[in-house]
């Protein structure tokens, strides 16, 4: 069987935390179906330049990035109000959610330009705060993720002709168990998304499937975002993370 994205050379930023490690696994399930292919990790610091520069031009020898899933994002547990939160936090998360999105991008489309590449998927994440207001304080990670919005969008605008590619994914982060029974209550299907679920929208959207997806917010929220009134009854079964 040939996976989705055999054939495709991937960079996947973020991916030692649990939502990024399974969008990650689940990319590579694709890549590398009968385990024919190669697998790599690097430690990066998405926040500096000359570390997401070299880790695209790893590729290189691979003959190039095909494509980028700039996921590596922080909420700081001191991100509060717009008086609580202190500067050195919100420069902090700016720097990796903001900062790191554009490098990847920007070494993304040097890389896919350098190799003649005709086609390339440039995948940000941001996420439904991005979309609509929350009252538990994060100011500056929902700013963040505003600006990642916008220069998707940009940058799905700028790159079009040269057939770049840049969806972005709105998410909401599953498996988080302290926040789960309080808000699963707000989801019409009554309960959280999974990191699966998160992992096979990124597939679809790095695949050829979603040729002519570019410049789309594709919400992965279980409609949280467009419900007003959610309706009652037991909740929907969620997916296992690890089965196939």
């Amino acid at each position: 069987m040939v996976g989705r994205l055999a054939g495709k050379n991937a960079i996947v930023t973020g991916a030692a935390g649990y939502p990024g490690l399974q969008k990650a696994l689940a990319k590579a399930n694709e890549v590398v179906p009968q385990r024919d292919g190669k697998v790599e990790y690097r430690v990066v610091d998405v926040s500096k330049e000359s570390e997401v520069e070299a880790a695209v031009a790893h590729l290189d020898a691979w003959g190039g990035l095909d494509v980028m899933f700039n996921n590596a994002g922080i909420m700081h547990p001191k991100d509060g109000d717009s008086e609580e939160t202190p500067e050195a936090i919100w420069d902090m998360t700016m720097n990796i959610n903001v900062k790191g999105v554009w490098y990847g991008s920007k070494h993304a489309v040097k890389s896919l330009r350098k190799h003649g590449k005709k086609k390339g998927s440039i995948i940000n994440t941001a996420s439904m705060v991005a979309l609509v207001g929350a009252a538990t304080p994060q100011l500056a990670y929902t700013a963040s993720k505003g600006a990642v919005l916008a220069m998707t969008r940009e940058l799905a605008i700028v790159h079009a002709r040269e057939g770049f590619r840049t969806p972005l994914l709105q998410d909401w982060l599953g498996d988080d168990k302290e926040k789960r029974f309080r808000r699963e209550v707000h989801f019409p299907s009554g309960r959280f998304g999974e990191a699966i679920e998160q992992a096979h929208a990124v597939i679809f959207l790095a695949s050829d499937e979603s040729s002519f997806v570019n410049a789309a917010d594709f919400v992965v929220d279980g409609g949280l975002t467009k419900a007003y009134v959610t309706p009652e009854g037991p909740a929907t079964e969620a997916p296992k993370n690890l089965g196939q």
